[in-house]
């Protein structure tokens, strides 16, 4: 099975990273971070994994129990959450125009081709270049910084004005930016990037203001190439019942857009490129309940899990108190 990292909290509040392998899995001894072994990494030539390797191994973990104890991390952060960096990119995947196209004609209430058709098309003849080049930009959209990063269990809280809080299944890219403004990707996450779909439907122009909401990771770093197919479920459940369930896809081979291209259209931004920065980088979906006519509510329970990661995403829906009618003032100096 394909290598792991994951970032634990111990009771009385000590980090460290475990490096898995299947299903054995240890503490790796004088790391704390996960960026702490992919500075090393960088600054000695070597991959990621042969950086974990090289380390002492501490003791053995089991992974499901520590999982159920909620004792696993983001597998990755930063020291200050305003130097990660959470955006994304969006009708990456093979059919994840259709929700969107309905979404949008149902509001415009018109026929012709809607925006989304036409970028959706778009990337699907030109996002995956042949000769390797530079393909089509994709939509992207910026979530947040570090501290709307949340873990595998923790709740996923919509703003008091919010109208509406979706999961998103999706798989995310992690990367650290190089000393020399290299950005070197670190493994991919399972990963729930949250929206707000009744936001969006009004107004494809409220995009922006829709995505500007938390989102979740899964407790696994998957470090090396990831699989180009992976098939997952997504589901959400209500007083511990499953109220919604559909399998997933994800990977490049059900992707419109290359991983690498993706990349390019991200990273092309010199502001991107800054020294020390992390990103995680969202690349998409084609399944939500929203576009079944789901309408979640506080107390749900979102759940993700793909194959090859071992433990999966799950995290409550809840709400931030106050009023959407509250007003935030500005103070003149």
């Amino acid at each position: 099975m394909a290598l792991r990292l994951l970032q634990h909290c111990a009771d009385d509040g000590k980090r460290s990273v475990i490096l898995a392998d299947g299903d054995v899995a240890h503490i790796l001894e004088g790391v704390s971070r996960t960026t702490e072994l992919a500075r090393r990494a960088i600054a000695a030539g070597t991959t990621l994994a042969q950086e974990a390797r090289a380390c002492p191994a501490g003791a053995p973990v089991n992974l499901a129990a520590e999982f159920a104890a909620g004792r696993f991390l983001v597998p990755i952060d930063h020291e200050d959450p305003a130097h990660l960096l959470m955006t994304g990119t969006g009708l990456t995947h093979l059919g994840s125009a259709e929700g969107r196209d309905k979404m949008h004609r149902e509001a415009a209430a018109v026929a012709q081709q809607t925006d989304s058709m036409r970028m959706f098309l778009e990337g699907l003849q030109g996002g995956k270049p042949a000769d390797g080049g530079v393909g089509q930009q994709p939509e992207w959209f910026y979530k947040g910084d570090g501290s709307q990063l949340v873990g595998p269990d923790e709740a996923l809280e919509m703003p008091a004005f919010a109208q509406d809080g979706g999961e998103e299944p999706e798989l995310a890219g992690v990367y650290l930016i190089g000393p020399d403004g290299t950005p070197f990707r670190l493994g991919f996450a399972l990963a729930n990037e949250f929206s707000d779909h009744v936001t969006e439907r009004h107004n494809y122009l409220w995009l922006a203001h829709s995505k500007l909401r938390r989102a979740a990771m899964g407790p696994e770093l998957l470090i090396g190439e990831a699989p180009a197919d992976i098939r997952g479920t997504s589901r959400i459940l209500r007083n511990g019942a499953v109220l919604w369930e559909k399998p997933f896809l994800t990977g490049e081979a059900n992707m419109s857009h290359s991983l690498p291209n993706l990349e390019h259209h991200h990273f092309k931004y010199e502001l991107f490129r800054r020294a020390g920065d992390v990103h995680v980088h969202f690349f998409g979906t084609a399944t939500l309940s929203f576009s079944d006519a789901l309408r979640t509510q506080e107390g749900d329970v979102f759940e993700i899990e793909a194959a090859p990661f071992t433990l999966p995403c799950r995290n409550p829906l809840s709400r931030t108190a106050g009023h959407a009618s509250d007003l935030v003032t500005v103070r003149v100096l």
